[in-house]
């Protein structure tokens, strides 16, 4: 598969060409010191071999802003020293630090916008991200990427709403002179020799706000600067979130939100024909050589091998990764059907908003990480109960309630959370097909946590005929036998 095919970005040589982006995990405390819960999460994502993990946003000012990683000065440089390393011993990936820039918010509703700004604040501002440059080199990264999308100060410059009336402000030539500002500090900082890549939006999914027009342009300048790799994502602004009293404004609760993370309403890959367009203007202008990465609920690996082979050089998962950090090793391994998919429910995402640890809801109750999946391949896979599955589907509100019998581990007797990642059962991969094609089409719908063997599908018609299947899977993911087909007819409307 060309996803597994080596790759060079910049000064680095990617084993493979699929991203992890930057993810909140909220495992930091208040101080932004790396701590264990951190260093877990990243080994844990290492151990999966991805070609390059994003390290969550680092602030590069003292601003208070809850817990969130740190990269504002000396102090933090132990604990990042200690990161970068123990995922280079961890696996053959490389490592980035994200750096971000946030102006002040308060729980009242008021915040602090780049009209704001004094010119010298603003130098400041680029001066404080050369500066956290350096100290992601001094760390031991493999390189850095500099936050410019969503809703924070870097993404307001390039915003179609910065409206300032003077060199940075106005036209897209003065929108971009802030970052173009920061890209050049940083690299002359950093050199060439070390990786850095912007992270911008290809839309900005608000009222008046860009698409994707200007971020070809904006993509341009930055090649034109010296980006060896452009993350490409969508909207996460604060115009259009949902204001609740007391609470700090939080930037993805809008439709912008909901198209930087689509969740299962959404079409797979909705965002990917901005990281398209943008990569075939560089191609177009001579710059092959900047790598665009493509993001947005992508977690199939066929889609995931027709992207990089058609569309762009790189795929960014996150949420894909979050529930299973070991998709790149078990469709490498060709074990892709014991992959663990995500639901895209975004309960992580809600987590985030409430600043509470993010976890994924597909793993174990209260499991702080990704369950480890190294048992024995030869280890028996899981299996129904004597009477079978006895899966029944039935008709309750216009929904499809599905219900069956839980399923047995044949190591069930393993101590729970081993080492050797045994314990019981993980879940239960819920299949479905539409219309008369029956079982032959059948295909995954859903990801249902062991503790709970019953599922409600809303996504149904009056009129049509439907069809469902099991399969439980252990914490390898590795899937039981599939069980007895059941089909139930909607009546018509």
């Amino acid at each position: 598969m060309k996803l597994f095919e080596p790759i060079q970005v910049g000064p680095l040589t990617l084993a493979n060409r699929i991203v992890l982006p930057a993810m909140v995990t909220r495992l930091s405390g208040e101080d932004g010191h790396v701590n264990q819960d951190i260093e877990e999460r990243y080994v844990r994502f290492a151990r999966g071999e991805p070609g390059l993990i994003v390290v969550e946003a680092m602030g590069i000012s003292q601003s208070k802003s809850g817990p969130l990683l740190r990269i504002s000065s000396a102090e933090y440089l132990p604990g990042l020293r200690r990161l970068a390393r123990r995922v280079h011993e961890t696996a053959p990936v490389k490592v980035v630090a994200q750096i971000i820039h946030f102006l002040k918010i308060s729980r009242s509703g008021w915040r602090q916008t780049i009209m704001d700004l004094t010119v010298a604040e603003i130098r400041d501002i680029v001066a404080q991200f050369a500066a956290a440059a350096g100290r992601a080199r001094e760390a031991g990264f493999d390189g850095v990427e500099l936050h410019m999308a969503h809703a924070y100060t870097m993404s307001s410059f390039l915003s179609r709403m910065n409206r300032r009336r003077d060199d940075y402000g106005g036209s897209l030539d003065n929108r971009l002179r802030a970052p173009s500002e920061v890209l050049k500090a940083v690299k002359a900082t950093v050199g060439d020799d070390f990786l850095v890549g912007v992270r911008f939006d290809g839309e900005e999914c608000i009222k008046d706000g860009y698409s994707l027009p200007d971020a070809q342009q904006i993509a341009l300048r930055l090649a034109r600067l010296g980006a060896h790799y452009l993350s490409i994502s969508a909207g996460g602004k604060f115009e259009d979130a949902v204001k609740k009293p007391g609470v700090p404004i939080y930037p993805y609760t809008g439709y912008s939100g909901d198209r930087c993370m689509p969740g299962k309403g959404y079409p797979d890959g909705f965002n990917l024909y901005l990281g398209e367009g943008i990569k075939q203007v560089l191609v177009a202008h001579g710059f092959p050589e900047v790598r665009v990465v493509a993001t947005g609920k992508i977690w199939r690996p066929e889609h995931a091998e027709e992207i990089v082979t058609r569309r762009t050089d790189l795929v960014g998962m996150a949420r894909q990764l979050l529930a299973d950090p070991d998709w790149p090793r078990k469709v490498r391994d060709g074990r892709a059907d014991s992959i663990i998919f995500c639901e895209y429910g975004n309960v992580c995402k809600a987590l985030d908003e409430s600043f509470q640890k993010v976890r994924c809801t597909l793993w174990p109750k209260d499991a702080l990480h990704a369950p480890l999946s190294a048992k024995a391949q030869d280890a028996p896979p899981p299996q129904w109960p004597p009477g079978g599955a006895r899966l029944r589907a039935h008709l309750e509100h216009g929904k499809v309630r599905l219900n069956w019998e839980r399923a047995v581990d044949p190591e069930a007797s393993l101590a729970q959370g081993s080492p050797d990642g045994a314990g019981g059962i993980y879940g239960y991969e819920v299949l479905r097909a539409e219309g008369e094609a029956g079982t032959a089409a059948l295909a995954h719908h859903a990801s249902i946590r062991a503790a709970t063997p019953t599922f409600l599908d809303v996504e149904v018609l009056g009129g049509v005929r439907y069809t469902y299947a099991v399969k439980p899977y252990d914490r390898r993911g590795v899937r039981g036998p599939c069980s007895e087909p059941v089909s139930i007819e909607l009546p018509p409307p």
